[in-house]
């Protein structure tokens, strides 16, 4: 019995010491995918300035502001995401799967060939490892590799990696990072801070995507949201029919506040009042008809922010009601001179506002042409390849 362990072992070392590509005719559950699975490495566009964005891509927001720095003369653009098994099917110029990205080290290892001689400047999101295995999912260790290979490098924050959730539940009383409501804060705390002990040791330039995130990182740039304009584009005025249709759909519940305003919005339903519609886990393709049924779109009760929904809600030219702190309201008038057209809510005063709103529909829809006009100003793209200018230019 211990001769035949002792041989089992030494097998297994050996089939460890083989090529990757080997192991995986041999083993192939180790690694969770086929060799048909790995791509080829990106393709640098043919620019003078060639931008690497990813791997997060959250909300496709990865992609759209790839597009958005190719309004930039001389610059092209590529984002990366890897994908795992279902997701909202965001658009993306180059994809990989999850267990190739996080597993596949003969990959990692031409991709990082690719990226560090093809690009000039790289954007990587959230803090994580754009190269994971390459460097033992070092961010320091790459960020310094692709330096070194002359690649200029920002750091953009989504939310969660740097929200600190210390501050945030001492500043709101809708937090989700209060005692009792969440049972991830110890962990998403734990994670911020991390993460920002890696960024006060990286001299790289930093972007967020929400101005309430400047709580978090006060010396970050907003690079604001992008969406396609004409994609959202509803011709329909909203608050048109007798009953409202009232729709909120949470990408993640408890951030959305979803909890505490579906009482509020079940009695109303119940009353006849509106036609309450909640939804998760749409496919993105599906989104803009969805939100084109609405008369009022309900965004997040918590975070005290306004997100891509809520753009795309505004894009829609629907009324969007949401808990947005007054700070993330000021930037929006100091930075962009508009008041933003999210209607104000808390949970103890959404029916109030709702009833209003219902009351006043020649109101209400003033407010939702205002949205549409807005993201026509500020999120189609243009005010962000101007934030990116001098990061991929200057």
């Amino acid at each position: 019995m211990a001769e035949r362990s002792a041989l089992r072992r030494a097998a297994w070392r050996a089939l460890g010491a083989m090529p990757e590509g080997l192991q995986l005719r041999v083993n192939p559950s180790k690694y969770g995918f086929a060799p048909g699975d790995r791509p080829p490495p990106p393709v640098a566009p043919a620019t003078p300035v060639r931008l690497y964005v990813g791997a997060v891509n959250s909300a496709g927001q990865g992609f759209a502001w790839a597009r958005a720095a190719e309004r930039l003369p001389g610059v092209g653009a590529v984002d990366l995401q890897h994908r795992g098994e279902g997701g909202f099917g965001f658009p993306s110029d180059y994809s990989v799967p999850t267990t190739v990205f996080v597993r596949s080290e003969a990959w990692q290892r031409a991709h990082f060939r690719a990226v560090s001689r093809s690009f000039t400047h790289v954007i990587a999101e959230s803090v994580w490892p754009l190269f994971t295995s390459r460097f033992d999912d070092d961010v320091e260790r790459e960020v310094d590799a692709m330096r070194d290979a002359g690649v200029r490098v920002a750091i953009l924050a989504h939310g969660s990696d740097i929200r600190l959730p210390n501050r945030h539940a001492l500043i709101d009383e809708w937090s989700p990072f209060r005692e009792g409501v969440w049972d991830a804060t110890p962990t998403l705390q734990r994670q911020a801070d991390a993460k920002h002990a890696i960024l006060e040791r990286l001299d790289v330039p930093v972007f967020v995507s929400t101005p309430d995130l400047l709580g978090d990182w006060p010396a970050a740039t907003v690079l604001p949201l992008v969406v396609d304009t004409d994609r959202w584009r509803v011709d329909a005025e909203p608050l048109e029919r007798e009953v409202p249709v009232v729709v909120h759909a949470p990408s993640r519940a408890v951030v959305k506040g979803t909890d505490a305003i579906r009482p509020v919005m079940h009695a109303l339903a119940e009353r006849g009042v509106v036609d309450y519609r909640e939804f998760s886990g749409i496919p993105s393709a599906e989104m803009p008809a969805r939100i084109a049924d609405a008369d009022i779109v309900l965004e997040q009760f918590r975070i005290g922010t306004y997100s891509v929904a809520a753009v795309e809600a505004m894009a829609a030219g629907r009324v969007v009601v949401g808990h947005v702190h007054e700070q993330v309201r000021e930037y929006v008038r100091s930075a962009y001179g508009r008041e933003l057209p999210v209607v104000q809510a808390t949970p103890d005063t959404l029916e109030e506002v709702l009833l209003d709103l219902i009351a006043r529909p020649d109101h209400a829809r003033s407010i939702a042409a205002a949205g549409a006009d807005f993201v026509r100003s500020v999120h189609d793209g243009r005010t962000s390849a101007q934030v990116l200018r001098p990061f991929l230019l200057g």
